[in-house]
């Protein structure tokens, strides 16, 4: 037990001013650092239950006994309540808070209704309210199966905006009957939004209105002789019937439905998420993170629907296994049922999800394992003054001096930590074909930024003496201390799993082949390299769709993107006038005389 005295009096300080209104509070320690954010429907209440000290796990003891002060915020509703609360943890990093920590982004289906011939596409980013998103899908994978679906049976078009403008013949989807080519006008306006209405109730599983609705259109073409098309209606019906045979029985009945199952062993923790939609399994993702101190299931449970459905659109359902507290609260915050789900058919869902939570926390504890003994290894051959917990890689890219970039990534005991991964863009253009003036650039910006809480154990660098010689020299004026920066150069015939490794006052030497520290190290490596290219070629990329209206004033990419959609191309702009450049939507007449100014100087 925790001498929790002078914690206890501070709460019941608050109890007397805490208002008896939805909203989020923080507890706060005598150096003025967060300790932990949360909210409630009533503040005054929550803040009393933590009274009840014997009531509460060893974990939020501790933190009792740190209180110094509290803060209230007020909020309008439940909803508010939860953006409130991830914001000021994202931004606090609160050491008592549950932080699961997701680096994934996941993909939608879209359609921007308000369009004149709305389009199918992936999607990820910022939501906006003129389109209709459906998802999450666990992959793109998943993404690119639904849309190869849809445009078998609706032809809904998949083109870019900018392309669907330009065109003047149907492209090659409407040979093969994968689109009915709106652009060329081969389906009016009325048609094609008759399509787009199928595809949302398909998307929104109301797949038997749909097959009536067909069946009602091929009656009627079949009596006007137009059998034709009667026949094509009646494909769109077997393909939707095909759909629905196929569908896996347990997820029958399920339209819009998200599974959150949990796995707990030796403090691993695994969240299971199932998605699924219109009685289809739309993928599963395992969410892992490791706790020193034992945490309940409801609190784990609450932290990730808080956490995972303050970025992601719920589904209209979401089952969980373990009864959370304040469910009505939640439901309200997330804005979607959630349903504690304990027998029935449904609970074979559950149960399915729950031995996949099961199995891939087993996997990734065997996983983690490995690497805490790769690690351990790692002490042994570098001699590494402590166990390694943070492994920053950097490595650099360039194409014969042009988009030059450095990256480093960062490696922990959990695995490859990719939200700390960060790119740097060379700055001194004189150096971008000498790569140990880039690493000597990298490195000190790196160490300007270093802090207490992001400090590495090791700095692995991919190169020679060299390399190493030019990173010491960099960072001759900063505190190196525990810091171990070790450098990987080819091997013989630049032989993988021979390579050389040097550090400063010792003899390079290689590790033994095909030896599992050496797989590791090769591992971190390659990973680096895969970053660095991909980043660079990304510059690349960018560099070469840059349009000239990048450079005019008042012109961002919303507004780039809706000129282009207008006239088509730059040229065609160029041949415009200050009155056709008004007729953009969203264009003052300021901007347009500097759009027309900067073309016609």
């Amino acid at each position: 037990m925790y001498d929790v005295k002078r914690g206890l009096e501070v709460l019941r300080q608050n109890i007397k001013i805490a208002p008896d209104l939805p909203g989020v509070y923080r507890m706060i320690n005598k150096q003025e650092e967060v300790l932990y954010v949360g909210k409630a429907k009533n503040i005054k209440k929550r803040i009393i239950s933590y009274t009840h000290i014997e009531k509460l796990t060893l974990r939020l003891q501790k933190m009792v006994s740190e209180i110094s002060r509290m803060e209230f915020v007020i909020v309008e509703n439940e909803n508010r309540a939860l953006i409130v609360e991830n914001e000021l943890i994202k931004k606090y990093n609160p050491k008592y808070n549950i932080l699961l920590k997701d680096d994934k982004s996941y993909p939608y289906l879209a359609i921007n209704v308000k369009d004149d011939y709305p389009r199918l596409c992936k999607y990820r980013g910022v939501k906006d309210k003129n389109t209709k998103y459906f998802g999450p899908y666990a992959s793109v994978q998943d993404v690119k199966e639904v849309m190869d679906t849809i445009q078998k049976i609706f032809m809904l078009r998949s083109c870019r905006d900018n392309v669907f403008i330009t065109r003047q013949r149907p492209c090659l989807l409407y040979q093969i009957k994968r689109c009915s080519a709106p652009c060329v006008n081969k389906v009016n306006k009325e048609e094609y939004r008759s399509i787009v209405n199928e595809v949302i109730l398909f998307l929104e599983g109301k797949t038997s209105q749909i097959q009536e609705d067909l069946s009602q259109k091929m009656l009627e073409a079949s009596n006007q002789e137009n059998f034709e098309k009667a026949i094509v209606l009646r494909e769109k019906i077997k393909a939707l019937t095909s759909i629905q045979t196929h569908s896996a029985l347990e997820y029958v009945g399920l339209k819009s439905v998200d599974v959150v199952a949990l796995a707990i062993k030796d403090n691993y923790y695994c969240i299971e998420v199932f998605f699924i939609r219109n009685g289809e399994n739309c993928g599963n993702l395992p969410f892992f993170f490791h706790q020193k101190e034992e945490l309940s299931k409801q609190e784990i449970t609450e932290a990730f629907l808080s956490s995972f459905y303050f970025d992601n659109l719920p589904p209209k359902e979401i089952f969980i296994k373990d009864d959370i507290e304040n469910i009505e609260f939640m439901e309200k915050a997330i804005g979607a049922k959630i349903s504690v789900i304990k027998k029935g058919n449904k609970n074979k869902v559950m149960e399915n999800a729950i031995n996949n939570a099961k199995e891939a926390l087993e996997r990734k504890i065997a996983e983690n394992k490995s690497i805490e003994e790769n690690l351990k290894e790692m002490m042994r051959y570098f001699d590494l003054p402590k166990f390694p917990e943070r492994i920053e890689v950097y490595d650099n890219s360039h194409n014969q001096g042009s988009y030059a970039i450095g990256a480093m990534i960062v490696a922990t005991p959990s695995g490859f930590d990719k939200k700390s991964y960060r790119t740097f863009n060379i700055k001194n253009k004189n150096i971008t074909n000498d790569d140990f003036a880039m690493m000597k650039e990298v490195l000190g910006r790196r160490f300007e930024r270093m802090s207490e809480d992001n400090r590495p154990d090791v700095i692995l660098l991919d190169g020679g003496i060299g390399q190493l010689t030019a990173v010491y020299d960099c960072l001759k004026e900063y505190n190196l201390d525990g810091i171990s920066i070790i450098a990987i150069s080819k091997g013989v015939d630049r032989n993988a799993g021979r390579e050389f490794y040097h550090q400063q006052n010792k003899e390079s030497f290689s590790l033994p082949y095909r030896s599992s520290i050496a797989f590791y190290l090769q591992k971190l490596r390659d990973e680096a390299h895969r970053f660095a290219i991909g980043t660079h070629r990304k510059k690349r990329a960018k560099s070469i769709t840059k349009s000239s209206l990048d450079d005019i004033e008042g012109i961002g990419t919303k507004r780039k993107k809706d000129i282009l959609n207008h006239f088509g191309s730059v040229s065609a702009l160029k041949d415009a006038t200050i009155d056709d450049i008004i007729k953009v939507s969203g264009i003052s007449k300021k901007t347009a005389e500097n759009i027309y100014k900067y073309f016609h100087k």
